[in-house]
């Protein structure tokens, strides 16, 4: 099947060709169709499988040849979790329009306002925007929705998950009651679903994250570490196994500048990127870790949202996350298009309930690795899949 087929033009077609891209992927075959034929759209696609393709080229067939915006108007809005990702779908937008003659942005917080209020003067086809900055410069009257025609929620499920939940509803009370509505996740949570049931009548629901077929080609497997030895493991297993690139999750931006000065004590060099950091510091280490010019580096969840890296060999799990989903996403950065990649977990004592909440969410027990270098004293119980926290049950006998 080719891209042709699927209802997008030329222009369209030629730009994906250029970019060396000839056969749609799953998530793309199904939604592009039906994003052109104007019907409400529910996906969930993992991280890598071409999602952001599948809205945003029938969204340039749409809007191609259409009349000229009005100052301040825009005709689709994408709002992203992160700044990273608004960068990251933006610049999408600008590839795949190559040949057309359509306008998008990227809006959002932690830099000046006065460019982007700027940009939005003559009016933006496309504006991919954080909610933040989105309502801030409603707000000040920057821009207007009288002319949109396409909501798309991107990463819905990581906007819940930091809270974005009032500003979303917020977004949407200003928004034509006629438009068509996307919205794409990694998940389909119960939290999603309620966010769709309210704001997306009358959607088709796309759904391959159960999909074996499409699944990635991921090596998992945890250590068992005490919490006082982690850095000093981490650095053997860089060293040992003479890791070429790694992306670390951590928890907090206090524990990931920590890290980078353990690491640099043991000789590796790291960089790091949370929300501590200038918008211009994180997007030029982004660029140098996609470049190869940064081999190790340690970010937070939300820091590392937007991160699209084709060839990741490998994430590290330094901290579990909390949510189970979370992980998902996480490991989901490596073994993308086809290729493998590997995930690593450290894991202590008192990470137990996290790791049972993922193996449960997998359907599996995670491989284990011992190093003799590093004798765990707290030992870490083998999981039990079926694990209900106690908060959970003490709620169901009540």
């Amino acid at each position: 099947m080719s891209f042709s087929s699927l209802g997008l033009s030329e222009p369209i077609t030629s730009a994906i060709s250029d970019l060396g891209y000839d056969t749609p992927t799953p998530i793309q075959k199904q939604a592009i169709p039906i994003i052109l034929s104007n019907k409400n759209v529910i996906a969930a696609a993992q991280t890598g499988t071409g999602k952001t393709a599948s809205f945003v080229l029938p969204l340039l067939e749409q809007l191609n040849n259409k009349h000229k915006l009005r100052g301040k108007r825009i005709k689709a809005l994408v709002l992203t979790p992160t700044r990273e990702l608004a960068v990251q779908v933006e610049k999408s937008i600008v590839k795949y329009s190559n040949n057309l003659e359509l306008t998008s942005l990227a809006m959002y917080g932690g830099v000046d306002s006065g460019a982007q209020k700027q940009a939005l003067i003559w009016g933006v086809d496309i504006l991919v925007a954080t909610p933040g900055r989105l309502l801030d410069m409603a707000h000040q009257r920057a821009l207007y929705f009288d002319e949109l025609q396409t909501l798309v929620l991107d990463e819905a499920d990581r906007m819940l998950d930091m809270g974005f939940i009032e500003d979303i509803n917020n977004i949407i009370e200003r928004l034509p009651k006629q438009r068509q509505n996307l919205l794409f996740s990694a998940t389909l949570s119960t939290q999603v679903r309620a966010l769709a049931k309210r704001t997306i009548p009358d959607a088709i629901e796309i759904s391959l994250a159960a999909n074996k077929n499409a699944q990635p080609k991921i090596d998992q497997w945890l250590v068992t570490v005490d919490k006082s030895n982690k850095s000093a493991l981490l650095s053997y297993l860089i060293t040992e196994f003479n890791w070429s690139q790694a992306l670390i999750f951590i928890e907090t931006k206090h524990g990931a500048a920590k890290l980078v000065s353990q690491l640099a004590k043991r000789g590796i060099k790291a960089e790091a990127i949370h929300s501590g950091r200038t918008q211009a510091i994180r997007e030029q280490i982004l660029s140098d870790f996609k470049l190869g010019k940064i081999n190790i580096l340690v970010a937070t969840g939300i820091a590392a949202r937007g991160i699209d890296i084709g060839n990741l060999p490998r994430v590290i799990n330094y901290d579990l996350p909390a949510n189970a989903d979370e992980y998902i996403h996480r490991i989901g950065r490596t073994g993308r298009a086809g290729a493998s990649g590997e995930a690593i977990s450290l894991v202590s004592k008192d990470n137990f309930r996290e790791l049972c909440a993922i193996e449960s969410r997998l359907g599996h027990i995670i491989n284990r690795k011992e190093f003799e270098n590093f004798p765990v004293k707290k030992v870490v119980p083998i999981s039990i899949l079926n694990y209900v926290p106690k908060r959970k049950l003490n709620n169901v006998k009540n």
